[in-house]
């Protein structure tokens, strides 16, 4: 494994509210009221081993959700999957963009963060007057937040790449940088059984003080709304405790690997280590002591493709060992009753 590996214990000073688990489960309740209704068509490219295909699903209130799937081709099905999640601003971007675990031979999708940069996918709600961006879109009200939508939509991603033949339920992970790292985190605390989560310098921990952390977008646009709205910064930061990494993190169960660099001015280490230590599941850090926002580019990505890997091979020794005991079973039980 590339970079600094550390053993970590940063406390959160983040609270949960007493109806953390109540307003979720109710949330993907009425989420899950909406038909899933998968939709697939492959896109016409010039890729020789790659098949991209245009993919949607009803997310958030029955809205469709669009993502790009890409899947190796020729490749021996089953295959693993992995569900991404974009940075700050962007959305699933064109049909060639990211080619990297399809290439490692998985079944990739990559998910819209709805109403963001090049995207397919809309966010028509409200949700009241905001500092100008998505960070406080709706932050007046948990039920009008905006990463209420996306959460949802992200639970939705990994339920729509588990329906599709050919790729394996029980082998399918989430990855994310920046914001798709905090989306990552939230549906690992969300989705109980996921394969592995790879998240990389996570957005949307430690909410109670980030703006005080970061004096740089996203982040700064929790000052500004507290600023201009002094009468509602009590309301929005009590809403944000719903939507925060760490208080996801302590409901995650799959393995985990996270990175950060630790000169990061726009989610400094002070926000993502509370959320790695608060983490529930089997977890690892990396650490980049020089880097900033950027963590450890290409070597992250190496990383994340060892870990998975490792995971999912541990899984498959796991799952040949059960099914040779279950074989057994039956004969041993007849031999002690002869």
């Amino acid at each position: 494994m590339h970079g600094e590996m550390v053993e970590i214990d940063e406390p959160t000073t983040q609270t949960e509210p007493d109806d953390f688990d109540s307003f979720w489960a109710a949330t993907l309740a009425d989420t899950a009221t909406f038909p899933l209704d998968v939709r697939v068509e492959e896109s016409s490219t010039r890729l020789s081993t790659v098949a991209v295909y245009d993919v949607s699903f009803r997310g958030f209130g029955g809205d469709r959700v669009n993502a790009w799937l890409r899947v190796p081709r020729g490749a021996t099905t089953p295959l693993p999957g992995i569900v991404q999640f974009t940075g700050y601003g962007h959305g699933r971007g064109h049909a060639l963009r990211d080619l990297l675990w399809a290439s490692a031979g998985y079944a990739h999708l990559v998910v819209d963060a709805r109403g963001q940069g090049h995207g397919a996918t809309d966010d028509e709600y409200s949700g009241g007057p905001s500092a100008g961006s998505f960070l406080t879109r709706g932050l007046r009200s948990r039920y009008e937040y905006y990463y209420r939508r996306v959460f949802a939509d992200g639970v939705r991603a990994a339920a729509a790449l588990r329906s599709i033949e050919d790729v394996d339920a029980a082998s399918v992970g989430v990855v994310g940088a920046s914001q798709g790292g905090g989306i990552a985190l939230a549906i690992a605390g969300l989705v109980s059984d996921l394969a592995f989560v790879v998240v990389q310098a996570p957005f949307l921990c430690e909410l109670n003080r980030a703006s005080d952390l970061s004096l740089e977008h996203p982040y700064a646009l929790l000052r500004e709304y507290a600023a201009t709205r002094r009468l509602d910064a009590v309301a929005a930061f009590d809403t944000l405790r719903y939507f925060d990494g760490v208080n996801h993190a302590k409901r995650a169960s799959a393995p985990a690997l996270l990175s950060t660099g630790l000169v990061d001015g726009i989610t400094p280490p002070a926000t993502v280590l509370p959320a790695f230590s608060a983490y529930a599941g089997r977890k690892q850090i990396v650490l980049w002591s020089h880097n900033g926002h950027e963590a450890g580019g290409e070597l992250d990505d190496e990383n994340a493709l060892a870990f998975a890997a490792s995971v999912l091979a541990v899984r498959e020794t796991r799952a040949a060992h059960n099914a040779a005991a279950r074989t057994q079973e039956p004969t041993t039980t007849r031999a002690a009753h002869r």
